[in-house]
């Protein structure tokens, strides 16, 4: 079972606007907490974790905020890394196991993610684990779906399914990528071919922070109990 998470929150957040002008993206408050600790807190609903945060907007500020914390903050210096990149720059702190991955731009209502991920994890099939929810229950996704699912449970590309964000992923392969700067789906690409790509539907409701009207639609979301 995995015992390390990465928490991605290094991005710029340029699709929030004037919004993050003056602070990374991970900490705009919704409902009266910023959205790194509403991710940090399914962490803590799962239980212990080595948990890992990578920052480069203005990160002086995300180290500030998670100070005395059980967290490492991993700076991405002098560039961003892309998640792929990002994630195998931290890996001397996460370990070779398999691990969690968590984006922090996103509010869940319903079963904590992590828990569904390790209970449906089977390494002897998987090399990941992508948590998806239909577009029909992914509020404030703007454009179409990532994935469709064959009847085995493994990721097709294009569909009617939105990956979350979060994932449980095996990371050997990132040796192979000769970049520093890549995306993860360089990973799920190999993976997929080897037929070894699967997803997991979340049954609750997901809303994506990204932008400026996704805060709205979370604390409205968060507010319905659906």
């Amino acid at each position: 079972m995995p015992d390390a998470l990465m928490l991605f929150a290094a991005g710029f957040g340029t699709r929030m606007g004037a919004l993050t002008a003056d602070r990374p993206k991970p900490l705009i408050e919704v409902a009266g907490k910023p959205l790194i600790d509403h991710a940090l807190d399914l962490a803590e609903g799962y239980g212990k974790l080595r948990r890992v945060v990578n920052a480069h907007y203005r990160a002086d500020q995300l180290e500030a905020h998670l100070a005395g914390r059980d967290i490492v903050v991993v700076r991405e210096e002098p560039e961003i890394l892309d998640t792929g990149g990002g994630l195998r720059a931290a890996l001397p702190l996460l370990g070779q196991d398999p691990l969690f991955t968590l984006n922090t731009d996103a509010v869940w209502s319903g079963p904590n993610p992590l828990r569904l991920l390790g209970k449906a994890w089977d390494p002897a099939r998987m090399d990941a684990l992508l948590l998806c929810v239909p577009m029909a229950r992914a509020v404030g996704r703007k454009t179409a779906g990532d994935f469709s699912m064959d009847g085995a449970g493994r990721l097709l590309r294009q569909g009617d399914l939105v990956y979350t964000g979060a994932q449980i992923l095996t990371t050997g392969g990132l040796a192979n990528i000769p970049d520093r700067v890549f995306s993860l789906n360089r990973l799920w690409n190999v993976m997929h071919e080897e037929g070894r790509l699967f997803g997991l539907p979340y049954p609750g409701y997901w809303c994506d922070v990204g932008h400026p009207e996704g805060i709205r639609l979370a604390e409205e979301m968060l507010g319905a109990d659906v």
